[in-house]
């Protein structure tokens, strides 16, 4: 079994800094608007869940291309 490569084992982390980007505007445009600290707390909160849950998403709708499903065949052929 090979290895992942760096860019794979770095994806996660991209998905998350996307949710965490979306997280802060949302939060900073609450704290710009109310000046409450705990709101913008709260609204980067459900910001960042929201964004990670519609990315996971996303990711499941999409179809795998070919090497993807020579992964997936591979491994489901060692597991058996």
């Amino acid at each position: 079994m090979e290895t992942p490569s760096l860019r794979d084992r770095l994806r996660p982390l991209e998905l998350l800094t996307i949710s965490a980007v979306i997280g802060g505007f949302t939060g900073l445009v609450i704290l710009y608007t109310t000046r409450e600290w705990w709101l913008a707390g709260i609204g980067f909160g459900v910001a960042f869940i929201l964004a990670v849950m519609m990315i996971a998403l996303l990711a499941l709708s999409a179809k795998p291309n070919a090497d993807e499903r020579e992964d997936l065949d591979e491994q489901n052929r060692t597991t058996h």
